[in-house]
């Protein structure tokens, strides 16, 4: 098991998210979310990992892996819980995040909006609020005084493309009025006439929130390039590597234009664009082309394959123009040795793209844990390593073994 020489300065790491492996998030509007009834989630995140308290065992296993970088959110709902109060608790608490991380030799990767957003600005309609860039950018900037000057890669958003892509993934419609009413009951139990949430989202407020979302990103970039104008800031979204096989070109560019092209062509304006793939997704004039007969399927039910993540870097920085950094890229599986075997053969096609051109900062495989992944609850397993749900302990599954070997031969 060997790969060609990646780039010298690569950041290879892993990405987590907040809300996703901290644990009682209960100022977020996801937690607000999973606690009402009927609700789209399937059960509650609860204490998720409990990594708010054990984040220096995770940064210890990061670390253990040789790993370079760590990509981590950080909580607007814990940072400012009311409009305006900012809490000083919660940002030494990240603080000491990134602290750890350089102690450690982790490049920190800071995403400032990973899906969560607190419950008051959640009241006021989210991004659909007339001042919510501003308030975003506000703050980004508490953030950046706090401990700016130490993180390595900024990120404003991530996934902002991932309703309008997961209105391709032929859902029932059930989900889609599960989720409208979900958000009925939230505003009933919030008192309030639209409650809006960052992922959770109904169709009718697609454009409403892209065109909302643009603004912030661009609102957040500035502030953050205010404080720190050197410092690299981009934004992450979710991107199959979409093929046509015969006759299902047109198909395959409506998704593209949909889903991908308006935040490919914002990315324009800034320094890189995250991606993060899961699958390839095959589409014919009629339609997706279901896997073929006896493939190894992910938890999305698409077929394995390890092709899909050089297709899509090569395609967002087609568009972009700008660097790629893979922000996520892991497989849904409860059989470890799928993830294992998926690794390799996935770097050895991002190197492809690199020798080919495309400009690649850095690879984070998602995820260090098994945790909470949204309205699935913690039924999906994409972590290099297990939780023990009482205990909380973590254990390196082989995968984490394969990813860490396979990073120091690069390091050496």
């Amino acid at each position: 098991m060997a790969l060609g020489p990646f780039p010298e300065d690569f950041l290879w790491g892993v990405a987590t998210a907040g809300h996703q492996s901290e644990g009682f998030n209960r100022g977020s509007d996801t937690w607000f979310l999973e606690n009402v009834s009927p609700t789209v989630f399937s059960e509650p995140s609860g204490p998720a990992c409990n990594s708010y308290e054990l984040w220096e065992q995770d940064l210890d296993l990061v670390a253990g892996m040789g790993l370079n970088a760590y990509r981590f959110s950080v909580e607007w709902a814990r940072i400012e819980p009311a409009e305006g109060e900012f809490d000083n608790e919660a940002l030494a608490h990240y603080e000491a995040i990134v602290d750890g991380c350089v102690t450690r030799g982790l490049a920190p990767l800071v995403t400032f909006s990973h899906f969560t957003l607190p419950h008051w600005f959640a009241s006021r309609g989210a991004w659909l609020d007339p001042n919510s860039a501003e308030l975003f950018a506000r703050f980004c900037g508490v953030v950046m005084d706090r401990f700016g000057d130490r993180i390595a890669a900024a990120v404003t958003f991530n996934e902002p493309n991932l309703p309008r892509m997961l209105s391709w993934a032929g859902l029932p419609d059930f989900v889609a009025e599960l989720t409208r009413a979900t958000l009925d009951a939230a505003s009933e139990a919030a008192g309030v006439e639209r409650y809006r949430s960052g992922n959770v989202m109904v169709a009718d407020d697609f454009e409403a929130m892209q065109d909302a979302m643009t603004r912030a990103h661009r609102a957040a970039r500035a502030a953050i390039k205010a404080r720190r104008p050197q410092l690299k800031v981009g934004l992450s979204i979710a991107i199959s590597d979409d093929c046509a096989a015969a006759g299902g070109e047109a198909l395959r560019d409506r998704k593209r234009a949909e889903v991908y092209d308006h935040w490919l062509r914002l990315a324009s304006e800034d320094d890189f664009i995250g991606v993060q793939n899961y699958e390839r997704v095959w589409f014919g004039p009629d339609g997706q082309l279901p896997a073929a007969a006896g493939a190894t399927l992910n938890g999305m039910g698409s077929a394995v394959d390890a092709e899909s993540l050089k297709g899509a870097a090569r395609y967002a920085h087609e568009v972009s123009g700008v660097p790629v950094c893979v922000t996520e890229h892991g497989i849904s599986t409860a059989d470890d040795a799928v993830r294992a075997a998926f690794i390799e053969p996935s770097l050895a096609g991002l190197l492809e793209a690199i020798d080919d051109g495309v400009p690649v900062l850095g690879y984070c495989h998602w995820t260090l844990m098994d945790n909470f992944e949204w309205v699935a609850g913690y039924s999906s397993q994409l972590g290099l390593h297990e939780v023990n749900r009482e205990t909380f302990e973590r254990t390196a599954k082989p995968s984490a073994g394969v990813y860490s070997t396979l990073v120091r031969q690069q390091t050496a």
